[in-house]
């Protein structure tokens, strides 16, 4: 039985600088649940990727925040908007992980990627040794389909193809056992191969650890491949919501028929 692992209740987002304001996100709300891949689609500049730096708690003093982002952890429901700094750096990596759009952001070019995921590890579990966070981070990276994980393990980001890099951003950010998993537009930066790859895995991912997944992407082939259900943003606004099947077969907003449409005319060039 699927559990709510996330819960956005009227999220707004507000940019201010000096005399101007401008919204970014408009009173959204949504659930994420256990064993379940939630894909936000939009075009650019319709506030999917605010939405993940909202969870974490990433944006800046610019950026002014209301609403309510509940986190169900072992019968807890933590409200992150209520959170410290120091209470959300707990949180981050470790029940809420984020996987980014080019896997380069996550890793440090100059740590090899194996002790940049040994890292990750002891920074959330104070019971573990070295040793045996390098056996985890060895484990979690043939989890993520690494090959040859040994020889990976003390390679530097550099030596890694983009694909790769990814399935290290990937194995970094489960290596905790997070409840809920932010990926932003995490096949953009790959070719249509190592792509399809990346989506088979989140896949396997969601089922094996119980994830909750939340896909931002602009790609409705992206949708189609792993989604369970579907939000289509606006503007910062929801204009539709439901499971993947309705969205692509009987979709109600004119917006989101136009995103379908122009899918369909790209497919042709």
């Amino acid at each position: 039985m699927k559990q709510k692992v996330l819960e956005v209740k009227n999220l707004t987002v507000i940019y201010k600088e000096e005399n101007r304001e401008k919204i970014i996100l408009n009173g959204i709300s949504f659930n994420i649940y256990t064993n379940e891949i939630l894909a936000f689609i939009g075009k650019s500049g319709s506030g999917k990727s605010i939405t993940c730096f909202s969870i974490l708690g990433l944006l800046n003093k610019n950026f002014l925040i209301d609403g309510e982002i509940y986190l169900y952890d072992d019968n807890k429901k933590i409200n992150l908007l209520n959170l410290t700094e120091k209470e959300l750096r707990e949180i981050r990596g470790n029940k809420v992980s984020m996987i980014f759009q080019e896997p380069s952001t996550a890793l440090n070019p100059i740590i090899t990627v194996g002790e940049q995921i040994v890292d990750t590890i002891l920074a959330h579990r104070k019971d573990i040794s070295k040793e045996d966070a390098k056996t985890l981070a060895l484990k979690v990276m043939k989890e993520a389909q690494i090959p040859d994980v040994e020889k990976r393990f003390n390679q530097y980001p550099f030596e890694l193809s983009g694909g790769l890099k990814q399935r290290v951003a990937i194995a970094m950010a489960i290596v905790n056992s997070p409840k809920v998993l932010l990926a932003d537009e995490p096949t953009t930066a790959l070719d249509i191969t190592v792509s399809a790859y990346i989506l088979r895995l989140f896949l396997r991912l969601k089922e094996r650890l119980d994830l909750g997944i939340l896909l931002i992407t602009h790609d409705f082939g992206v949708v189609a491949e792993v989604a369970d259900r579907v939000i289509v943003l606006k503007d910062g606004e929801i204009v539709e919501e439901g499971n993947v099947f309705q969205i692509f077969n009987t979709p109600k907003s004119e917006y989101t028929k136009e995103l379908l449409k122009s899918r369909i005319l790209l497919s042709k060039v």
